[in-house]
């Protein structure tokens, strides 16, 4: 499971150190791609098979099913877990969404989402305020 967040800085070659509290986690293979709110989401083997399971689900023959397939799984792009425990960020997702050296990796529960930090500093600052009203709507289970 994946939770808390985490200042890191990116290398000259985009570079992310995974940290070290989800490098276990996480495993040698992960699976990076667009996330919402303008950060990259990156799943482990197992939890981005059971996104695939809820992508297959979807109707193709339906117009925002299918315009919804095609932007995720043309984003997904396969990482290895080098022996320093970093993943190479591809530079095409890096540029569109303006995700610079400083970065913020938030962990949800079954991925983690890296964030450019001035980004997560504004979305922090966006909904912190909402969070109690936000969760009073939620089907939260008890």
């Amino acid at each position: 499971m994946f939770f808390g967040n985490y200042q890191h800085a990116l290398d000259n070659k985009g570079r992310l150190v995974i940290p070290s509290k989800m490098r276990d986690e996480a495993g040698d293979l992960l699976y990076i791609m667009k996330g919402y709110e303008g950060c990259l989401s990156v799943f482990k083997q197992s939890a981005f098979q059971n996104e695939i399971q809820k992508i297959n689900a979807l109707p193709f023959n339906q117009k925002n099913a299918r315009d919804y397939i095609r932007m995720q799984l043309s984003s997904v792009v396969e990482l290895e877990v080098d022996k320093q425990g970093r993943i190479q960020l591809p530079t095409q997702l890096l540029s569109d969404y303006s995700i610079g050296k400083s970065v913020v990796v938030v962990g949800v529960v079954d991925h983690f989402e890296i964030w450019d930090a001035n980004a997560w500093a504004q979305y922090l600052k966006d909904n912190e305020g909402s969070y109690e009203t936000k969760a009073e709507v939620l089907p939260i289970i008890k």
